[in-house]
């Protein structure tokens, strides 16, 4: 999964991961409440519109890219994504093999890539990424027993799409179109260039509802370097985008199924379930809110 790319500032930022039924082109996304606060951290309106016109201009010079750019649009818009603030929500990462689960409450700056968890069980343990350093607050060693700074910004980019793929060092290959839940979708394969991030490695095939160009499913791989320290990947995960909810204006899935990719490319094994609620945008948030507190374990 992708994690800290390269270059995440406001001028030059690389954003930014199912229901037994498919999106429909008209079907009405069921609406959730959405926090209108103050605007004590809002990205400035002329940079919203600077950053959608040059992500616009960048995509629509290629057939892969016109289709991404059609999604973006289909889930609401860059400048909707950008302009509500930074996103809230609960990620509940839920392994069927008993594996450790991840469970959090979290705020992302979806500008600069920069997020606070905080547990669901313990509101004083918290963890996060301020674009330079991952840290951990908790009294307990194993409030987080997983690998916090590679989690910090992972559901951002299982959720994200098709918002996170806007700047450069993103690559984009028009693949075959292939049939999905008896629909037509368009499918794209986003990879990143060299020296992108922690693991440029990693690469995304997101396929869309020809139709409606609405996310229906990803499949991806994860080569983050501190698990795969020789070099490689996990095999392929194939994540089916559950029902999309409407966040002030932008669709977002409030659950994921992910899979073993079969040799077919299609949906394998069911491995993890992921439920997504309370998501919402804040503008409420202190200039420091994703600093590292006093007393943290640097990691």
């Amino acid at each position: 999964m992708k994690v800290y790319l390269a270059g995440l500032l406001m001028s030059s930022v690389i954003l930014m991961s199912s229901c037994n039924e498919q999106p429909k082109a008209k079907k009405e996304a069921t609406d959730t409440a959405a926090h209108e606060v103050s605007d004590s951290y809002v990205i400035p309106e002329s940079w919203v519109n600077n950053r959608v016109e040059k992500a616009k201009s960048r995509l629509e010079v290629t057939d892969a890219g016109k289709i991404v750019w059609a999604a973006m649009e289909a889930h609401g818009g860059l400048k909707n994504w950008y302009g509500n603030g930074a996103l809230s929500f609960r990620f509940n990462y839920q392994p069927l093999d008993g594996s450790t689960q991840r469970d959090s409450y979290q705020v992302v700056d979806v500008w600069r890539n920069k997020a606070v968890h905080t547990s669901t069980t313990d509101s004083t343990a918290t963890f996060g990424w301020d674009g330079e350093t991952a840290w951990v607050k908790a009294k307990d060693s194993t409030a987080f027993a997983y690998d916090t700074k590679f989690w910090a910004l992972t559901p951002l980019y299982l959720m994200g799409h098709p918002f996170i793929l806007d700047g450069e060092g993103v690559n984009l290959e028009l693949l075959p179109e292939t049939t999905y839940k008896n629909k037509a979708n368009d499918v794209v394969k986003v990879t990143f260039a060299a020296g992108t991030g922690d693991a440029p490695d990693d690469y995304y095939i997101l396929q869309f509802d020809k139709e409606s160009h609405l996310l229906t499913a990803t499949r991806y791989i994860v080569s983050y370097p501190e698990y795969f320290k020789d070099g490689g990947h996990n095999p392929e995960k194939f994540m089916e985008v559950g029902e999309l909810v409407n966040v002030s204006g932008v669709l977002l899935p409030n659950e994921l199924k992910t899979h073993w990719t079969t040799e077919q490319g299609k949906q394998g094994e069911y491995i993890t379930q992921i439920d997504i609620s309370d998501i919402h945008f804040v503008k409420d948030i202190n200039d420091d809110f994703f600093s590292p507190p006093e007393n943290v374990t640097i990691k």
